[in-house]
Protein backbone atom coordinates (compact mmCIF):
# COMPACT_ATOMS: atom_id res chain seq x y z
CA UNK A 1 0.00 0.00 0.00
CA UNK A 2 2.85 2.36 0.89
CA UNK A 3 4.62 1.59 -2.42
CA UNK A 4 1.43 2.29 -4.38
CA UNK A 5 1.02 5.66 -2.63
CA UNK A 6 4.64 6.55 -3.38
CA UNK A 7 4.10 5.66 -7.04
CA UNK A 8 1.03 7.91 -7.11
CA UNK A 9 2.99 10.78 -5.57
CA UNK A 10 5.76 10.23 -8.16
CA UNK A 11 3.41 10.44 -11.12
CA UNK A 12 1.73 13.58 -9.75
CA UNK A 13 5.11 15.21 -9.28
CA UNK A 14 6.06 14.17 -12.81
CA UNK A 15 2.90 15.79 -14.16
CA UNK A 16 3.54 19.06 -12.30
CA UNK A 17 7.24 19.43 -12.89
CA UNK A 18 7.20 18.75 -16.64
CA UNK A 19 9.83 16.05 -16.26
CA UNK A 20 12.71 18.30 -17.26
CA UNK A 21 15.38 15.72 -16.46
CA UNK A 22 13.19 12.66 -16.88
CA UNK A 23 14.40 9.61 -18.75
CA UNK A 24 12.62 7.93 -21.67
CA UNK A 25 10.71 5.52 -19.43
CA UNK A 26 9.37 8.31 -17.22
CA UNK A 27 8.37 10.49 -20.19
CA UNK A 28 6.63 7.59 -21.94
CA UNK A 29 4.84 6.75 -18.67
CA UNK A 30 3.62 10.35 -18.46
CA UNK A 31 2.51 10.26 -22.12
CA UNK A 32 0.61 7.02 -21.56
CA UNK A 33 -1.38 8.65 -18.74
CA UNK A 34 -2.46 11.48 -21.06
CA UNK A 35 -5.32 9.49 -22.55
CA UNK A 36 -7.41 11.15 -25.28
CA UNK A 37 -4.78 13.90 -25.57
CA UNK A 38 -2.77 12.69 -28.52
CA UNK A 39 -1.30 16.11 -29.33
CA UNK A 40 0.28 16.33 -25.88
CA UNK A 41 1.43 12.72 -26.11
CA UNK A 42 3.08 13.42 -29.48
CA UNK A 43 4.76 16.55 -28.13
CA UNK A 44 6.22 14.61 -25.21
CA UNK A 45 7.72 11.74 -27.19
CA UNK A 46 9.09 14.04 -29.92
CA UNK A 47 11.16 15.90 -27.33
CA UNK A 48 13.21 12.75 -26.68
CA UNK A 49 16.24 11.56 -28.62
CA UNK A 50 15.59 8.29 -30.50
CA UNK A 51 17.69 6.10 -28.22
CA UNK A 52 17.41 2.29 -28.20
CA UNK A 53 15.49 2.51 -24.89
CA UNK A 54 12.91 4.89 -26.39
CA UNK A 55 12.57 2.72 -29.50
CA UNK A 56 11.93 -0.33 -27.33
CA UNK A 57 9.31 1.51 -25.27
CA UNK A 58 7.47 2.95 -28.29
CA UNK A 59 7.45 -0.42 -30.02
CA UNK A 60 6.03 -2.00 -26.87
CA UNK A 61 3.38 0.71 -26.62
CA UNK A 62 2.38 0.44 -30.28
CA UNK A 63 2.06 -3.35 -30.01
CA UNK A 64 -0.17 -3.17 -26.92
CA UNK A 65 2.48 -4.19 -24.38
CA UNK A 66 1.85 -1.35 -21.91
CA UNK A 67 -1.10 -1.79 -19.55
CA UNK A 68 -3.02 0.57 -17.27
CA UNK A 69 -3.97 -0.61 -13.79
CA UNK A 70 -6.50 1.03 -11.48
CA UNK A 71 -4.74 2.84 -8.64
CA UNK A 72 -6.05 4.61 -5.54
CA UNK A 73 -8.38 7.62 -5.93
CA UNK A 74 -9.33 6.62 -9.52
CA UNK A 75 -5.75 7.01 -10.73
CA UNK A 76 -4.08 4.77 -13.26
CA UNK A 77 -0.68 3.14 -13.14
CA UNK A 78 1.17 2.14 -16.36
CA UNK A 79 2.90 -1.22 -16.05
CA UNK A 80 4.66 -3.73 -18.28
CA UNK A 81 4.72 -7.50 -17.89
CA UNK A 82 7.76 -9.73 -17.69
CA UNK A 83 8.04 -11.92 -20.84
CA UNK A 84 8.34 -15.12 -18.78
CA UNK A 85 5.03 -16.79 -17.93
CA UNK A 86 4.33 -19.12 -15.07
CA UNK A 87 2.37 -22.35 -15.24
CA UNK A 88 -0.79 -20.36 -14.49
CA UNK A 89 -0.08 -17.96 -17.43
CA UNK A 90 0.63 -15.15 -14.98
CA UNK A 91 3.47 -12.67 -15.48
CA UNK A 92 5.31 -10.39 -13.09
CA UNK A 93 4.28 -6.71 -13.42
CA UNK A 94 6.76 -3.83 -13.30
CA UNK A 95 6.15 -0.09 -13.07
CA UNK A 96 6.84 1.48 -16.46
CA UNK A 97 8.41 4.66 -15.07
CA UNK A 98 10.84 3.10 -12.59
CA UNK A 99 11.16 -0.56 -13.56
CA UNK A 100 10.41 -1.55 -9.96
CA UNK A 101 8.06 -4.45 -9.23
CA UNK A 102 4.40 -3.53 -8.89
CA UNK A 103 2.98 -4.80 -5.60
CA UNK A 104 -0.49 -5.81 -4.54
CA UNK A 105 -2.38 -4.64 -1.45
CA UNK A 106 -0.31 -6.99 0.72
CA UNK A 107 2.98 -5.51 -0.49
CA UNK A 108 3.89 -8.63 -2.50
CA UNK A 109 5.04 -8.50 -6.16
CA UNK A 110 1.93 -8.70 -8.32
CA UNK A 111 1.54 -11.40 -10.99
CA UNK A 112 -1.11 -10.70 -13.62
CA UNK A 113 -2.66 -12.27 -16.71
CA UNK A 114 -2.29 -10.10 -19.82
CA UNK A 115 -5.72 -10.98 -21.24
CA UNK A 116 -7.38 -9.59 -18.10
CA UNK A 117 -5.74 -6.15 -18.44
CA UNK A 118 -6.49 -3.02 -20.47
CA UNK A 119 -3.73 -2.02 -22.88
CA UNK A 120 -2.82 1.65 -23.27
CA UNK A 121 -4.57 2.86 -26.42
CA UNK A 122 -3.09 4.76 -29.37
CA UNK A 123 -4.82 6.65 -32.17
CA UNK A 124 -3.72 7.07 -35.79
CA UNK A 125 -1.93 10.40 -35.18
CA UNK A 126 0.07 8.95 -32.30
CA UNK A 127 0.99 5.85 -34.28
CA UNK A 128 2.14 8.05 -37.17
CA UNK A 129 4.35 10.03 -34.79
CA UNK A 130 5.75 6.79 -33.36
CA UNK A 131 6.54 5.55 -36.85
CA UNK A 132 8.41 8.75 -37.66
CA UNK A 133 10.54 8.39 -34.54
CA UNK A 134 11.23 4.75 -35.32
CA UNK A 135 12.25 5.68 -38.87
CA UNK A 136 14.63 8.34 -37.57
CA UNK A 137 16.13 5.81 -35.19
CA UNK A 138 16.63 3.45 -38.13
CA UNK A 139 19.12 5.93 -39.63
CA UNK A 140 21.65 4.95 -36.96
CA UNK A 141 20.91 1.22 -36.98
CA UNK A 142 23.86 -1.16 -37.13
CA UNK A 143 22.19 -3.28 -39.78
CA UNK A 144 22.79 -1.90 -43.29
CA UNK A 145 19.44 -3.08 -44.65
CA UNK A 146 17.61 -1.40 -41.74
CA UNK A 147 19.36 1.90 -42.52
CA UNK A 148 18.44 1.58 -46.19
CA UNK A 149 14.79 0.95 -45.38
CA UNK A 150 14.68 3.89 -42.96
CA UNK A 151 16.23 6.27 -45.51
CA UNK A 152 13.85 5.16 -48.26
CA UNK A 153 10.85 5.66 -45.97
CA UNK A 154 11.94 9.16 -44.92
CA UNK A 155 12.62 10.12 -48.53
CA UNK A 156 9.14 9.07 -49.69
CA UNK A 157 7.57 11.09 -46.83
CA UNK A 158 9.16 14.30 -48.23
CA UNK A 159 8.95 15.94 -44.80
CA UNK A 160 11.28 19.00 -44.64
CA UNK A 161 11.68 18.52 -40.90
CA UNK A 162 13.65 15.33 -41.65
CA UNK A 163 16.35 17.15 -43.63
CA UNK A 164 18.68 17.86 -40.66
CA UNK A 165 18.63 14.20 -39.63
CA UNK A 166 19.28 13.03 -43.21
CA UNK A 167 22.13 15.49 -43.74
CA UNK A 168 23.65 14.55 -40.41
CA UNK A 169 23.54 10.88 -41.32
CA UNK A 170 25.09 11.58 -44.74
CA UNK A 171 28.20 13.00 -43.05
CA UNK A 172 28.62 9.84 -40.94
CA UNK A 173 27.60 7.16 -43.43
CA UNK A 174 30.39 5.08 -45.01
CA UNK A 175 28.41 2.59 -47.10
CA UNK A 176 28.22 3.89 -50.68
CA UNK A 177 24.79 2.47 -51.48
CA UNK A 178 23.31 3.97 -48.31
CA UNK A 179 24.96 7.32 -49.12
CA UNK A 180 23.41 7.19 -52.60
CA UNK A 181 19.97 6.54 -51.07
CA UNK A 182 20.41 9.39 -48.55
CA UNK A 183 21.28 11.86 -51.33
CA UNK A 184 18.20 10.68 -53.19
CA UNK A 185 16.03 11.11 -50.06
CA UNK A 186 17.38 14.64 -49.46
CA UNK A 187 16.68 15.66 -53.07
CA UNK A 188 13.19 14.15 -52.92
CA UNK A 189 12.44 16.11 -49.76
CA UNK A 190 13.77 19.36 -51.24
CA UNK A 191 11.24 19.06 -54.06
CA UNK A 192 8.75 20.37 -51.49
CA UNK A 193 10.85 23.48 -50.86
CA UNK A 194 9.27 26.90 -51.45
CA UNK A 195 12.53 28.10 -53.03
CA UNK A 196 12.47 27.46 -56.84
CA UNK A 197 16.28 27.41 -56.98
CA UNK A 198 16.38 24.59 -54.40
CA UNK A 199 13.77 22.66 -56.39
CA UNK A 200 15.83 23.02 -59.58
CA UNK A 201 18.95 21.74 -57.82
CA UNK A 202 16.97 18.81 -56.39
CA UNK A 203 15.65 17.93 -59.88
CA UNK A 204 19.17 17.93 -61.30
CA UNK A 205 20.40 15.74 -58.45
CA UNK A 206 17.61 13.22 -58.96
CA UNK A 207 18.31 13.11 -62.70
CA UNK A 208 22.02 12.49 -62.10
CA UNK A 209 21.21 9.77 -59.58
CA UNK A 210 18.73 8.10 -61.96
CA UNK A 211 16.12 8.08 -59.20
CA UNK A 212 13.28 5.80 -60.28
CA UNK A 213 11.37 6.53 -57.04
CA UNK A 214 11.12 10.23 -57.85
CA UNK A 215 9.33 9.87 -61.20
CA UNK A 216 5.83 10.58 -59.84
CA UNK A 217 6.97 13.65 -57.92
CA UNK A 218 8.92 14.96 -60.92
CA UNK A 219 5.96 14.42 -63.27
CA UNK A 220 3.80 16.56 -60.99
CA UNK A 221 6.38 19.38 -61.15
CA UNK A 222 6.84 18.99 -64.90
CA UNK A 223 3.17 19.91 -65.46
CA UNK A 224 3.82 23.44 -64.20
CA UNK A 225 5.71 26.18 -66.04
CA UNK A 226 9.00 27.92 -65.46
CA UNK A 227 12.53 26.75 -64.67
CA UNK A 228 11.37 24.08 -62.21
CA UNK A 229 9.23 22.40 -64.88
CA UNK A 230 12.15 22.39 -67.36
CA UNK A 231 14.47 20.95 -64.70
CA UNK A 232 11.92 18.23 -63.88
CA UNK A 233 11.52 17.34 -67.56
CA UNK A 234 15.27 17.07 -68.02
CA UNK A 235 15.52 14.90 -64.90
CA UNK A 236 12.77 12.62 -66.21
CA UNK A 237 14.64 12.24 -69.51
CA UNK A 238 17.83 11.21 -67.71
CA UNK A 239 15.90 8.79 -65.48
CA UNK A 240 14.27 7.22 -68.54
CA UNK A 241 17.71 6.65 -70.12
CA UNK A 242 18.94 5.15 -66.86
CA UNK A 243 15.86 2.92 -66.68
CA UNK A 244 16.44 1.67 -70.23
CA UNK A 245 20.06 0.84 -69.40
CA UNK A 246 19.00 -0.94 -66.19
CA UNK A 247 16.38 -2.97 -68.09
CA UNK A 248 18.95 -3.90 -70.75
CA UNK A 249 21.52 -5.11 -68.23
CA UNK A 250 18.79 -6.85 -66.24
CA UNK A 251 17.62 -8.66 -69.36
CA UNK A 252 21.19 -9.73 -70.14
CA UNK A 253 21.65 -11.06 -66.61
CA UNK A 254 18.31 -12.90 -66.64
CA UNK A 255 19.14 -14.31 -70.07
CA UNK A 256 22.51 -15.56 -68.83
CA UNK A 257 20.93 -17.11 -65.75
CA UNK A 258 18.16 -18.80 -67.78
CA UNK A 259 20.73 -19.99 -70.31
CA UNK A 260 22.86 -21.36 -67.47
CA UNK A 261 19.86 -23.27 -66.09
CA UNK A 262 19.23 -24.75 -69.54
CA UNK A 263 22.91 -25.54 -69.91
CA UNK A 264 23.12 -27.30 -66.55
CA UNK A 265 19.99 -29.32 -67.38
CA UNK A 266 21.17 -30.16 -70.94
CA UNK A 267 24.85 -30.84 -70.35
CA UNK A 268 24.30 -34.40 -69.13
CA UNK A 269 22.02 -35.01 -72.10
CA UNK A 270 24.73 -33.67 -74.40
CA UNK A 271 26.89 -36.57 -73.22
CA UNK A 272 24.31 -39.39 -73.29
CA UNK A 273 22.44 -38.24 -76.39
CA UNK A 274 25.02 -36.12 -78.18
CA UNK A 275 28.04 -38.36 -77.74
CA UNK A 276 26.46 -41.79 -77.22
CA UNK A 277 23.43 -41.37 -79.48
CA UNK A 278 21.05 -42.74 -76.81
CA UNK A 279 17.64 -41.07 -76.62
CA UNK A 280 17.21 -41.17 -72.85
CA UNK A 281 13.72 -40.01 -71.90
CA UNK A 282 14.56 -40.77 -68.26
CA UNK A 283 17.15 -37.98 -68.19
CA UNK A 284 14.65 -35.76 -66.38
CA UNK A 285 14.34 -38.37 -63.64
CA UNK A 286 18.13 -38.25 -63.16
CA UNK A 287 17.68 -34.53 -62.52
CA UNK A 288 14.98 -35.35 -59.97
CA UNK A 289 17.30 -37.90 -58.30
CA UNK A 290 19.82 -35.10 -57.68
CA UNK A 291 17.12 -32.77 -56.37
CA UNK A 292 15.71 -35.35 -53.95
CA UNK A 293 19.24 -36.17 -52.79
CA UNK A 294 19.66 -32.50 -51.88
CA UNK A 295 16.36 -32.62 -49.99
CA UNK A 296 17.44 -35.71 -48.03
CA UNK A 297 20.80 -34.15 -47.11
CA UNK A 298 19.01 -31.00 -45.93
CA UNK A 299 16.71 -33.08 -43.72
CA UNK A 300 19.64 -35.00 -42.24
CA UNK A 301 21.37 -31.71 -41.37
CA UNK A 302 18.08 -30.42 -39.94
CA UNK A 303 15.10 -32.19 -38.35
CA UNK A 304 15.62 -35.64 -39.89
CA UNK A 305 13.28 -37.50 -42.23
CA UNK A 306 10.81 -40.36 -42.00
CA UNK A 307 9.96 -42.37 -45.14
CA UNK A 308 7.56 -45.22 -45.73
CA UNK A 309 8.21 -46.72 -49.19
CA UNK A 310 6.14 -49.86 -49.86
CA UNK A 311 4.96 -49.80 -46.25
CA UNK A 312 8.53 -50.09 -44.88
CA UNK A 313 9.14 -47.43 -42.22
CA UNK A 314 12.59 -45.80 -42.53
CA UNK A 315 13.86 -43.09 -40.18
CA UNK A 316 16.87 -41.09 -41.33
CA UNK A 317 19.02 -39.61 -38.55
CA UNK A 318 19.05 -35.91 -37.67
CA UNK A 319 22.25 -33.98 -36.98
CA UNK A 320 20.16 -31.08 -35.57
CA UNK A 321 22.66 -28.49 -36.83
CA UNK A 322 22.07 -24.74 -37.07
CA UNK A 323 23.84 -21.62 -38.24
CA UNK A 324 26.67 -21.91 -40.72
CA UNK A 325 26.90 -25.68 -40.22
CA UNK A 326 23.32 -26.11 -41.42
CA UNK A 327 23.95 -23.71 -44.32
CA UNK A 328 26.83 -25.91 -45.45
CA UNK A 329 24.46 -28.81 -46.21
CA UNK A 330 24.34 -27.73 -49.86
CA UNK A 331 28.11 -28.11 -50.21
CA UNK A 332 27.71 -31.72 -49.06
CA UNK A 333 24.67 -32.27 -51.29
CA UNK A 334 26.46 -31.28 -54.52
CA UNK A 335 28.90 -34.24 -54.72
CA UNK A 336 26.30 -36.63 -53.28
CA UNK A 337 23.79 -35.57 -55.96
CA UNK A 338 26.34 -36.34 -58.66
CA UNK A 339 27.20 -39.69 -57.12
CA UNK A 340 23.58 -40.77 -56.55
CA UNK A 341 22.46 -39.83 -60.06
CA UNK A 342 25.57 -41.45 -61.58
CA UNK A 343 24.83 -44.72 -59.77
CA UNK A 344 21.21 -44.55 -60.94
CA UNK A 345 22.44 -43.98 -64.51
CA UNK A 346 24.85 -46.90 -64.29
CA UNK A 347 22.03 -49.14 -63.09
CA UNK A 348 19.86 -47.97 -66.00
CA UNK A 349 22.64 -48.62 -68.50
CA UNK A 350 23.34 -52.12 -67.18
CA UNK A 351 19.69 -53.18 -67.09
CA UNK A 352 18.16 -51.44 -70.13
CA UNK A 353 20.38 -49.28 -72.31
CA UNK A 354 23.14 -51.85 -73.00
CA UNK A 355 20.69 -53.90 -75.06
CA UNK A 356 19.43 -50.95 -77.12
CA UNK A 357 22.52 -49.27 -78.62
CA UNK A 358 21.94 -48.24 -82.27
CA UNK A 359 18.18 -48.78 -81.75
CA UNK A 360 16.89 -45.24 -81.11
CA UNK A 361 13.17 -45.95 -81.26
CA UNK A 362 13.38 -48.85 -78.82
CA UNK A 363 15.60 -46.87 -76.44
CA UNK A 364 13.14 -43.95 -76.54
CA UNK A 365 10.18 -46.15 -75.62
CA UNK A 366 12.07 -48.12 -72.98
CA UNK A 367 13.48 -45.06 -71.19
CA UNK A 368 10.08 -43.38 -71.34
CA UNK A 369 8.65 -46.36 -69.48
CA UNK A 370 11.54 -46.18 -67.00
CA UNK A 371 10.77 -42.50 -66.39
CA UNK A 372 7.16 -43.35 -65.48
CA UNK A 373 8.32 -46.08 -63.09
CA UNK A 374 10.84 -43.76 -61.40
CA UNK A 375 8.25 -41.02 -61.00
CA UNK A 376 5.95 -43.48 -59.26
CA UNK A 377 8.81 -44.55 -56.98
CA UNK A 378 9.28 -40.90 -56.01
CA UNK A 379 5.57 -40.63 -55.18
CA UNK A 380 5.64 -43.80 -53.07
CA UNK A 381 8.77 -42.69 -51.22
CA UNK A 382 8.39 -38.92 -50.77
CA UNK A 383 4.69 -38.41 -51.48
CA UNK A 384 2.87 -36.89 -54.43
CA UNK A 385 3.22 -33.31 -53.16
CA UNK A 386 6.25 -31.14 -53.73
CA UNK A 387 8.85 -30.90 -50.99
CA UNK A 388 10.51 -27.64 -50.05
CA UNK A 389 14.29 -27.30 -50.12
CA UNK A 390 15.39 -24.21 -48.19
CA UNK A 391 18.26 -22.27 -49.72
CA UNK A 392 21.23 -21.59 -47.43
CA UNK A 393 21.59 -17.98 -46.38
CA UNK A 394 24.56 -17.41 -48.65
CA UNK A 395 22.30 -18.16 -51.64
CA UNK A 396 19.18 -16.32 -50.44
CA UNK A 397 20.08 -12.66 -50.88
CA UNK A 398 20.86 -10.43 -53.82
CA UNK A 399 23.10 -7.60 -54.94
CA UNK A 400 21.67 -4.38 -56.34
CA UNK A 401 23.97 -2.61 -58.76
CA UNK A 402 22.68 0.51 -60.53
CA UNK A 403 19.07 -0.63 -59.98
CA UNK A 404 19.84 -4.08 -61.44
CA UNK A 405 19.04 -6.85 -58.96
CA UNK A 406 21.52 -9.75 -59.10
CA UNK A 407 20.20 -12.72 -57.14
CA UNK A 408 22.92 -14.73 -55.43
CA UNK A 409 21.36 -18.01 -56.54
CA UNK A 410 21.33 -16.84 -60.17
CA UNK A 411 24.95 -15.69 -59.94
CA UNK A 412 25.79 -19.06 -58.44
CA UNK A 413 24.17 -21.01 -61.27
CA UNK A 414 26.15 -19.02 -63.86
CA UNK A 415 29.42 -19.80 -62.06
CA UNK A 416 28.23 -23.34 -61.42
CA UNK A 417 27.51 -23.92 -65.13
CA UNK A 418 30.88 -22.45 -66.12
CA UNK A 419 32.67 -24.76 -63.65
CA UNK A 420 30.81 -27.83 -64.93
CA UNK A 421 31.57 -26.99 -68.57
CA UNK A 422 35.25 -26.47 -67.76
CA UNK A 423 35.35 -29.76 -65.84
CA UNK A 424 33.69 -31.75 -68.65
CA UNK A 425 35.99 -30.19 -71.26
CA UNK A 426 39.10 -31.04 -69.23
CA UNK A 427 37.81 -34.57 -68.65
CA UNK A 428 37.20 -35.21 -72.34
CA UNK A 429 40.30 -33.43 -73.67
CA UNK A 430 42.98 -33.98 -71.03
CA UNK A 431 42.39 -37.37 -69.36
CA UNK A 432 42.83 -40.98 -70.50
CA UNK A 433 39.13 -41.62 -69.82
CA UNK A 434 38.21 -38.72 -72.08
CA UNK A 435 40.41 -40.13 -74.84
CA UNK A 436 38.68 -43.51 -74.57
CA UNK A 437 35.24 -41.87 -74.58
CA UNK A 438 36.03 -39.89 -77.73
CA UNK A 439 37.50 -42.94 -79.43
CA UNK A 440 34.51 -45.15 -78.71
CA UNK A 441 31.98 -42.49 -79.70
CA UNK A 442 33.72 -41.73 -83.00
CA UNK A 443 34.30 -45.35 -84.11
CA UNK A 444 33.16 -48.06 -81.72
CA UNK A 445 34.34 -51.00 -83.88
CA UNK A 446 37.82 -49.59 -84.46
CA UNK A 447 38.22 -48.79 -80.76
CA UNK A 448 37.23 -52.37 -79.88
CA UNK A 449 39.80 -53.70 -82.35
CA UNK A 450 42.46 -51.57 -80.63
CA UNK A 451 41.69 -53.29 -77.32
CA UNK A 452 39.39 -50.69 -75.77
CA UNK A 453 36.78 -52.22 -73.48
CA UNK A 454 33.82 -50.47 -75.08
CA UNK A 455 31.24 -51.81 -72.64
CA UNK A 456 33.08 -50.30 -69.68
CA UNK A 457 33.49 -47.00 -71.52
CA UNK A 458 29.76 -46.97 -72.31
CA UNK A 459 29.02 -47.60 -68.64
CA UNK A 460 31.26 -44.77 -67.42
CA UNK A 461 30.05 -42.35 -70.08
CA UNK A 462 26.39 -42.94 -69.24
CA UNK A 463 27.20 -42.60 -65.54
CA UNK A 464 28.95 -39.28 -66.27
CA UNK A 465 25.94 -37.93 -68.18
CA UNK A 466 23.54 -39.01 -65.44
CA UNK A 467 25.79 -37.52 -62.74
CA UNK A 468 25.76 -34.19 -64.55
CA UNK A 469 21.96 -34.37 -64.55
CA UNK A 470 22.10 -34.93 -60.79
CA UNK A 471 24.18 -31.77 -60.39
CA UNK A 472 21.51 -29.94 -62.36
CA UNK A 473 18.87 -31.25 -59.95
CA UNK A 474 20.89 -30.09 -56.94
CA UNK A 475 20.86 -26.52 -58.18
CA UNK A 476 17.32 -26.55 -59.53
CA UNK A 477 16.18 -27.47 -56.01
CA UNK A 478 17.37 -23.99 -54.93
CA UNK A 479 15.16 -22.07 -57.36
CA UNK A 480 11.91 -24.04 -57.11
CA UNK A 481 10.08 -26.86 -55.38
CA UNK A 482 11.08 -30.48 -55.80
CA UNK A 483 8.45 -32.96 -56.93
CA UNK A 484 8.10 -36.27 -58.80
CA UNK A 485 7.56 -34.47 -62.12
CA UNK A 486 10.47 -32.01 -61.73
CA UNK A 487 12.47 -33.61 -64.53
CA UNK A 488 9.57 -33.51 -66.98
CA UNK A 489 9.65 -29.71 -66.79
CA UNK A 490 13.14 -29.65 -68.28
CA UNK A 491 13.40 -32.71 -70.52
CA UNK A 492 11.93 -30.99 -73.61
CA UNK A 493 14.05 -27.87 -73.12
CA UNK A 494 17.15 -30.02 -72.64
CA UNK A 495 16.60 -31.97 -75.88
CA UNK A 496 15.80 -28.73 -77.70
CA UNK A 497 19.05 -27.16 -76.48
CA UNK A 498 21.18 -30.13 -77.55
CA UNK A 499 19.57 -30.41 -81.00
CA UNK A 500 19.84 -26.69 -81.77
CA UNK A 501 23.50 -26.65 -80.70
CA UNK A 502 24.35 -29.68 -82.79
CA UNK A 503 24.19 -33.31 -81.68
CA UNK A 504 27.57 -34.34 -80.31
CA UNK A 505 28.94 -30.80 -79.86
CA UNK A 506 29.50 -29.54 -76.33
CA UNK A 507 30.34 -26.06 -77.62
CA UNK A 508 27.11 -26.11 -79.59
CA UNK A 509 25.19 -26.95 -76.43
CA UNK A 510 26.78 -23.98 -74.64
CA UNK A 511 25.99 -21.50 -77.42
CA UNK A 512 22.50 -22.91 -77.85
CA UNK A 513 21.62 -22.69 -74.14
CA UNK A 514 22.88 -19.12 -73.76
CA UNK A 515 21.31 -18.04 -77.04
CA UNK A 516 17.89 -19.48 -76.20
CA UNK A 517 18.03 -17.90 -72.75
CA UNK A 518 18.94 -14.46 -74.10
CA UNK A 519 16.30 -14.54 -76.86
CA UNK A 520 13.62 -15.77 -74.45
CA UNK A 521 14.26 -12.99 -71.91
CA UNK A 522 14.59 -10.32 -74.60
CA UNK A 523 11.26 -11.26 -76.17
CA UNK A 524 9.59 -11.28 -72.74
CA UNK A 525 10.98 -7.79 -72.06
CA UNK A 526 9.89 -6.44 -75.46
CA UNK A 527 6.48 -8.10 -75.62
CA UNK A 528 5.66 -7.96 -71.91
CA UNK A 529 4.11 -11.44 -72.17
CA UNK A 530 6.16 -14.46 -70.99
CA UNK A 531 3.87 -17.04 -72.64
CA UNK A 532 3.95 -15.31 -76.03
CA UNK A 533 7.72 -14.96 -75.73
CA UNK A 534 8.17 -18.71 -75.18
CA UNK A 535 5.84 -19.51 -78.11
CA UNK A 536 7.90 -17.31 -80.42
CA UNK A 537 11.13 -18.92 -79.20
CA UNK A 538 9.75 -22.39 -79.96
CA UNK A 539 8.53 -21.25 -83.40
CA UNK A 540 11.94 -19.75 -84.11
CA UNK A 541 13.67 -23.00 -83.16
CA UNK A 542 11.41 -25.00 -85.49
CA UNK A 543 12.17 -22.64 -88.38
CA UNK A 544 15.89 -22.73 -87.59
CA UNK A 545 15.96 -26.54 -87.67
CA UNK A 546 14.15 -26.48 -91.00
CA UNK A 547 16.98 -24.37 -92.37
CA UNK A 548 19.83 -26.12 -90.51
CA UNK A 549 18.75 -29.60 -89.37
CA UNK A 550 22.18 -30.50 -87.99
CA UNK A 551 22.23 -27.55 -85.60
CA UNK A 552 24.76 -24.80 -85.06
CA UNK A 553 27.86 -27.01 -84.97
CA UNK A 554 27.96 -30.14 -87.12
CA UNK A 555 30.04 -33.01 -85.72
CA UNK A 556 32.27 -34.41 -88.45
CA UNK A 557 33.58 -38.00 -88.39
CA UNK A 558 35.30 -40.42 -90.75
CA UNK A 559 33.33 -43.31 -89.30
CA UNK A 560 31.27 -45.26 -91.86
CA UNK A 561 28.51 -45.52 -89.23
CA UNK A 562 27.89 -41.75 -89.57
Amino acid sequence: MIRACLSLVFFLALELSGAVAAGPAEVVAKAVLLEDKSEEQIALIKELDPTPELISLLTLWKEGGIFLLEGPSNTKIPVVLDPLKGTDDKQAAKLLATGLPHTDSDGKPARLIASDLNAAETDSDLRTAMKSILDLAGLAADDRSARLQAVETLGMEQDPSRLPALRGRLEKETDEEVRHTIREAIALTELKSSDPAAVVIACRTLGELGSIRSQDALKAIAKDSGPTAKAAQEALRKIELHLQAANTWGTIFRGLSLGSVLLVAALGLAVTFGLMGVINMAHGEMIAVGAYTTYVVQCIFGPGLELSPFGIHITLPSLKTSGWIYDSYFLVAIPLSFLTAALAGIALERTVIRFLYRRPLESLLATWGVSLVVQQLFRLTFGANNVQVASPRWLSGHWTFSDVSLGWNRVFVICFAAAIVAGVFLLLARTPLGLLIRAVMQNRSMAACMGVRTERVNLLTFGLGSGLAGLAGAFLSQIGNVGPSLGQSYIVDAFMTVVVGGVGSLFGTIFSALGIGMVDQSLQQILGNPVLGKILVLAGIILFLQWRPAGLFVSRSRSLEN
